[in-house]
């Protein structure tokens, strides 16, 4: 069953994406997207999680004006992506997850020809902004098929930067980049959002989802099944679990404990209790006083909380 989808928290003020009705189906029959609604906030960071051919890069080629849809309408800072296409598109700036570029032309080339194809003036400045942003400076005049796997991924991001738009488009940023260039880019990222674009990523790392976005959309078999802020899906849809380690093994849970959602390792010295994380305090001391009462006591106890991959995983495989 979908989960229903949020609504923005400030409806007075006019989402920068708004997508009704969108529908795609291909030549082949086959339906790639169905009845998608969403509403992407003013200068937010919005992760789009799914798994393979859920759906995430079709949506953001139509929202880009690379796929035309089979129904529905998008529009991009109040531009229709079809009849206002280019007023649309230069609104948005798209780093697809192909590694795809001219090899033999430079970087410093490749910015000014970007910018140069959305009719901006040229701008020496910004463009200098960008690289040095993103630490390619000192690369302006390397040509990009001498760049490493990572360089060539930056040159993608301020390409798309090139043309200063507002609306910014990630497609699996941090694919095959190494672990410390991906946390040099979450920065970047951040600040690209504090400077007043809005972010959408999608990502197959749920641990760059939980770092950095402030909403969650989860697209399934083309279906949006859910929209939430961060904080607020992981409160209502997170679990946590209290480990006891017992001074005592018990051959097994007491009946009159049946009533809670417990479970005893196979050497018996460990009780696990699993609750809703919407539980309160309550429920947890009312166990503990129980406990008690029959006798079992512990020397040491820790709890841990569901991750945003617990609750993603949970979501796809409820509609498997």
């Amino acid at each position: 069953m979908a989960v229903p989808v949020s609504s923005p928290a400030h409806p007075d003020i006019a989402p920068i994406v708004a997508i009704t009705g969108l529908d795609k189906t291909y030549a082949s029959g086959r339906q790639a997207l169905k009845r998608i609604d969403l509403e992407i906030r003013r200068g937010e960071i919005f992760a789009l999680l799914g798994p393979n051919g859920a759906g995430k890069t079709t949506l953001i080629n139509i929202v880009c004006g690379i796929v035309r849809p089979s129904a529905g309408t998008v529009l991009a800072d109040g531009h229709d992506v079809i009849r206002d296409y280019r007023a649309a598109r230069a609104k948005i700036g798209l780093v697809p997850q192909e590694l795809s570029t001219d090899a033999f032309e430079t970087v410093w080339a490749t910015l000014r020809f970007s910018r140069g194809l959305f009719g901006k003036a040229p701008d020496p400045a910004h463009l200098e902004r960008v690289l040095r942003e993103l630490s390619l400076w000192d690369r302006k005049d390397a040509k990009i098929l001498t760049l490493s796997g990572g360089m060539k991924r930056r040159v993608l991001i301020a390409k798309a930067l090139a043309h200063e738009p507002t609306i910014l488009f990630l497609d699996e940023p941090t694919a095959g980049v190494d672990v410390e260039l991906r946390h040099d880019m979450w920065q970047m990222v951040r600040r690209l959002r504090d400077s007043g674009v809005t972010i959408i990523l999608t990502t197959h790392y749920i641990e760059e989802a939980e770092e950095m976005a402030d909403r969650v959309g989860v697209i399934r078999s083309g279906e949006l099944i859910l929209v939430e802020d961060k904080a607020t899906l992981m409160r209502k849809l997170g679990r946590k679990q209290l480990t006891l380690s017992l001074r005592t093994p018990l051959p097994r849970v007491p009946d009159a404990l049946a009533g809670y959602p417990l479970e005893l390792s196979t050497d018996g010295a460990t009780l696990v209790y699993t609750f809703d994380a919407r539980s309160g305090q309550g429920d947890l001391a009312a166990l503990l006083r129980r406990l008690a009462e029959h006798g079992i006591d512990f020397h040491d106890l820790h709890t841990q909380e569901s991750s945003l991959e617990d609750i993603f995983v949970s979501l796809v495989r409820a509609g498997a």
